[in-house]
């Protein structure tokens, strides 16, 4: 019961339940007042101009949510008129019908707002079937007024954002908390999981694209928002979360291990890194209540649990030494030591969210410069080139919006020839499920499907029950604002509610709710059938074929990122920014490859072509960005000794693997070339240092200097660690490379 009231608070508390609110006072509120003015007539039109322009009002610049939302109001106004214009001539309605929804869905190429923008476009153009004008007046009236009502819903907008400013962002770092908790738990399996590494490490795509997507959003947030204004006490708490989200995120991407040297060393004895996978798990927890916390303003949880079990972490590495005893013991307690540093990394990371939350007086100051902030940003371009080169039945796109303008004249068509009474709900159930990718198609199909029948059988019920018409308009209103709160966590609890609410909205123009109920199911029904098949037969954009450009920008990315820490190793304070930025765009890379390849897993299992190709490339890319991290975070995060020629050479020859993959996808070709000797040579140079420095270790130890210094300590770290994971870079990279090329391979027998 705890537990449920704790969910129950943070729901009520969220930024989805605040912008149902601000939709639910957008729409009752002009009902009420011109209700009372005497002007009740007029209130559906502001209301329907106040629903359609909902969708732009999501997280990120004000500015541009503003300018979305304007940009919504004058595309709703316009569409809204060339269809009532058109209703009575049916060739002319056909015309308009194909080439608004052909053009607005195109406006998706966008980005996410544009999207959003574009659906509202969709809607209008679908309610605009409901709406019954016939003169020029009425039209226009009707047009006018659901122009206000969008200025009526940007300025409760406004008022919301001036009551509560800081709500999106705070819920934007708590999500992004709570998804970076659970993916630190997730990581902590893989460590000893050996049998389920796979299904774990596919999970782990998901997550990370989810916590990019929330990264990049609370950039636009938080940097656009500081550039403008400057920064005040609260923004920069807010800053500074955000800052250690990001540098917790990028230490468990740093620390991919090479499980198969994990299993190698530690065989049997995995108890020994039960302490590490415990600390892991109760970080993510502590992350996880953190988040919870953002929402709730609670009391911090006591971080003794966190420092015990650092403690026990720490006691392990002795316990292993004590257990298989020097030399053997060496490698072994490197990689815990190792292990137990990021861990320790981690902690001060979530430490300092901690003391930011708890308003310390002494928390990090943020010395981030504006030009620099600046770097972080992706801004969308908006030029027209973009529209113009997605034209073209190569973009993902255009062919979706090709495929969205035949659904939706079929359906419209089906509708007129057979009668039905309501086709626009028909359109409207096309408009909403309907995605580029065939898998998320047919999974918000089936969620729509059972949402409505859910929604229909509680409508039933509550009309059995009773028939009052002011129940129906309470229910009617709370469902809509309820759905609008669930609709990005829970599609299928969204349909539901949407169903209530449409269903006593209509019962009031048909007093006869059990024939709306069933016409609701049936269109439904029919328009879900339309959009799967719409997908999977006209144009079908399979996920398998359109990897390569994803692919590409991930190599091309993997290889800056790599360049970078090169520069990093040479000069901390020099490249420190540059490697950042080079590290941003490389999980961003990382991030769309995870999602392009999470889509192809929903296509229909003869469309995944080269699954476990793909997988295996996606994987490599993966480990490798990690590996890189790992480099790059043991740089920043200790004296490190002068750069080798060694080191160079390397870097030099995976950058040329990772250019060869990529011309082979590209077809292109590369002369750059270091010889596998050379390579060979520079990695058991690495390899030697290690081994001198283990060695001097050995002998002093049988000296009986058992003491360990830090300098000596870190120098054993250092030359371990960059010799290992050069050689697992050259390694993963010359793998790469060959699953690359056989990919191409396949892609050239198929064209």
């Amino acid at each position: 019961m705890k537990e449920i009231r704790k969910q129950l608070e943070l729901f009520l508390k969220s930024s989805s339940f605040d912008r149902g609110i601000r939709l639910g006072v957008g729409i009752t509120a002009p009902f009420a007042l011109m209700y009372f003015l005497g002007y009740f007539e007029y209130a559906p039109a502001v209301a329907v101009g106040t629903f359609l322009n909902v969708p732009g009002d999501i997280p990120g610049s004000f500015k541009r949510k503003v300018n979305a939302i304007l940009v919504s109001i004058g595309l709703t106004m316009v569409v809204t008129a060339i269809i009532l214009f058109s209703k009575p001539y049916l060739p002319l309605l056909l015309v308009a019908l194909t080439l608004i929804t052909f053009v607005v869905s195109l406006i998706s190429v966008y980005g996410f707002r544009a999207s959003l923008v574009s659906f509202s476009g969709l809607l209008a153009m679908v309610i605009a079937f409901a709406i019954q004008k016939e003169t020029a007046h009425e039209i226009l009236a009707q047009i006018a007024l659901m122009g206000v009502g969008g200025l009526w819903y940007l300025l409760v907008s406004f008022i919301f954002e001036i009551l509560t400013p800081k709500k999106d962002q705070n819920q934007l770092l708590s999500d992004t908390l709570l998804l970076i908790g659970g993916y630190l738990k997730l990581r902590a399996k893989l460590l000893t999981k050996k049998t389920k590494r796979d299904e774990l490490l596919k999970q782990t795509f998901v997550l990370q694209h989810q916590i990019n997507e929330k990264h990049e959003t609370l950039r636009e947030a938080l940097l656009t928002q500081r550039k403008r204004s400057g920064r005040t006490h609260y923004e920069e708490k807010q800053l500074l979360i955000f800052i250690s989200s990001i540098n917790i995120f990028e230490l468990i991407e740093a620390k991919h291990l090479d499980y198969k040297t994990i299993d190698g060393i530690f065989g049997k004895r995995k108890e020994f890194l039960k302490a590490s996978k415990k600390l892991s798990k109760i970080m993510g927890n502590h992350l996880i209540r953190l988040s919870e916390l953002l929402i709730q303003k609670d009391k911090i949880p006591n971080k003794d649990m966190l420092i015990d079990a650092l403690s026990k972490a720490n006691a392990s590495i002795t316990n292993y030494i004590d257990s298989v005893t020097l030399p053997e013991a060496r490698e072994g307690a490197l990689v815990l030591k190792n292990l137990y540093d990021y861990q320790e990394q981690l902690l001060q990371e979530i430490r300092a969210i901690r003391r930011v939350m708890a308003n310390v007086k002494d928390a990090s100051k943020l010395s981030l410069k504006r030009q620099d902030s600046s770097q972080f940003l992706t801004l969308q371009e908006y030029r027209l080139n973009i529209l113009v080169q997605n034209f073209s039945l190569d973009s993902t796109m255009f062919r979706h919006s090709l495929r969205l303008a035949i659904a939706i004249v079929f359906a419209y068509l089906l509708g007129f020839l057979f009668e039905i009474q309501n086709t626009y709900w028909i359109l409207l159930t096309i408009v909403v499920i309907m995605r580029p990718s065939y898998g998320l198609t047919k999974e918000r199909s089936k969620d729509r499907i059972i949402g409505t029948l859910i929604g229909a059988s509680v409508a039933v019920g509550i009309v059995l029950l009773t028939q009052n018409v002011v129940v129906y308009a309470v229910l009617a209103v709370v469902s809509l604002v309820l759905a609008f709160s669930l609709i990005q966590q829970n599609y299928k609890s969204a349909a539901a509610l949407i169903t209530i609410s449409i269903v006593f909205v209509y019962s009031f123009i048909n007093p006869n709710a059990f024939e709306v109920i069933q016409y609701r199911v049936i269109d439904t029904i029919i328009g879900s059938v339309i959009a799967v098949v719409a997908t999977y037969l006209l144009l079908p954009t399979w996920e398998a074929n359109n990897l390569k450009q994803v692919l590409l920008k991930a190599l091309e990315m993997n290889k800056k990122y790599l360049l970078a820490t090169q520069a990093l190793y040479q000069d901390t304070s020099q490249y420190k920014l540059s490697y950042n930025v080079a590290r941003k765009e490389a999980f961003l890379a990382i991030s769309n490859l995870n999602a392009a390849f999470q889509r192809l897993t929903q296509d229909p299992k003869s469309k995944q072509k080269e699954f476990q190709l793909i997988y295996e490339i996606v994987t490599l890319n993966q480990t490798m960005i990690s590996a890189i991290a790992s480099i790059g975070n043991f740089i920043v995060s200790h004296k490190t000794t002068p750069v080798s020629i060694e080191f160079n050479v390397l870097i030099k020859r995976i950058s040329n693997t990772l250019q060869m993959s990529y011309d082979s996808l590209d077809h292109a070709k590369t002369n750059k070339k270091v010889t596998e000797e050379t390579a060979e040579h520079a990695h058991d140079t690495l390899l030697g240092k290690y081994q001198q420095l283990s060695n001097m270790r050995d002998e002093n130890i049988r000296q009986g200097n058992t003491e360990l210094d830090t300098e000596t300590l870190h120098g054993l770290q250092e030359a371990y660690l960059i010799s290992n994971h050069m050689s697992w870079l050259k390694s993963l990279s010359e793998n790469l490379k060959k699953a690359t090329e056989s990919y191409a391979s396949s892609l050239a027998d198929d064209q």
